[in-house]
């Protein structure tokens, strides 16, 4: 059962045309590489114009430990790619000022790099950190991606501030690996990982420096065309967002009006009148979420217990509730949880007979 009111994310070809010349530059066959992590599934070519489905993506970076035999290929790969500018973002970042504008820009495009980017700026203290993060639906980080974007990413930097950029740190979401010796040559730094983001630590003071390719006019232009690609993109919508983002944190704590305001770089209150200027409201769009994955799920074969975790409920009695409110009846996959006798049972008890 297809989840239709959910708009695909994308994400533009430039990474996969930089993957296609670091594979060959390691010897890998990138044509054979990309059939045999795909399995059959076709693939347009990589052309400058073309976007491609973003929750693909992970069928890539989880075969290509084993196709490669390289436990550390995402960090090869980031040291084989070279840094030049493919599209907007890229060029925005060396006509801005100075590094600080260059980011600025990287976070408000960001999307037009790819549509599951969570990526944000932050400058506290001594420290800027910018938060690299990539999400997908039902997939956790993947290693060897962000520690391919990590190297990639910092040799951008360095490129746009055109002098070297001694990284203070990096944070992984992914647990530790059992060697760290390729981390530490081609990042500088021992990242700490299993944490809550994704991150590049940079001095402060380094936002600051003047870039030598620095070109106001032209990135007065470039934002514009930005602006306008980021315009053109229906996935980029406000409720696409918003209905990406709680189809991610369904089963998450912190799944509130309050962490996706902040996750989508707003606030409460300016979310919420967003949404409703939209005639939508976070209430009815997490609502409408649950209803979408517990159909999906019951159809899959999953337990009633399982899709009531799945979506964010505690407990069976609510999720019962809901569900009636849905669809006008029980969940169909109840008798999945167990026999007949303790479905009814179970039933019985959330509608508190």
């Amino acid at each position: 059962m297809a989840d239709r009111a959910f708009v695909a994310l994308t994400h533009s070809s430039t990474l996969r045309r930089l993957l296609y010349e670091a594979l060959a530059a390691l010897g890998l066959d990138p044509t054979d590489t990309y059939r045999r992590a795909y399995a059959g599934v076709a693939l347009a070519a990589p052309l400058l114009e073309a976007r491609e489905e973003h929750d693909n993506a992970p069928r890539f970076w989880r075969a290509l430990e084993g196709i490669s035999g390289d436990v550390d290929i995402g960090l090869h790969l980031g040291e084989m790619m070279q840094p030049r500018p493919m599209d907007v973002v890229g060029y925005l970042l060396l006509a801005a000022r100075d590094l600080r504008q260059g980011l600025q820009a990287f976070v408000r495009f960001q999307h037009i790099l790819s549509g599951g980017f969570a990526a944000r700026l932050v400058e506290q203290g001594d420290e800027a950190r910018l938060v690299i993060d990539l999400n997908y639906r039902e997939v956790g980080s993947l290693r060897q991606q962000m520690e391919c974007l990590a190297v990639l990413l910092s040799k951008m930097l360095a490129a746009a501030a055109g002098d070297a950029l001694p990284l203070s740190g990096v944070e992984f979401r992914h647990r530790a690996p059992r060697r760290l010796a390729e981390h530490r040559r081609l990042l500088g730094v021992e990242p700490r990982f299993a944490q809550p983001h994704d991150v590049l630590i940079l001095p402060r003071a380094l936002l600051s420096r003047p870039s030598r390719s620095a070109s106001p006019r032209l990135f007065e232009v470039l934002s514009g065309e930005a602006e306008k690609q980021l315009a053109e993109l229906v996935e980029n919508q406000l409720l696409a967002r918003v209905r990406y983002w709680l189809e991610l944190n369904l089963g998450s704590m912190t799944c509130s009006l309050q962490a996706c305001a902040q996750a989508l770089g707003s606030n409460r209150s300016a979310l919420q009148r967003a949404l409703g200027e939209q005639g939508s409201s976070f209430r009815t769009l997490h609502d409408e979420v649950r209803r979408l994955r517990a159909l999906r799920l019951l159809d899959q074969g999953l337990g009633v217990r399982e899709v009531a975790r799945a979506c964010g409920f505690a407990e069976l009695s609510p999720f019962y509730r809901a569900f009636r409110r849905w669809q006008g009846g029980t969940p169909r996959g109840a008798a999945a949880s167990g026999s007949d006798d303790e479905a009814s049972a179970e039933q019985a008890q959330a509608f508190g007979h």
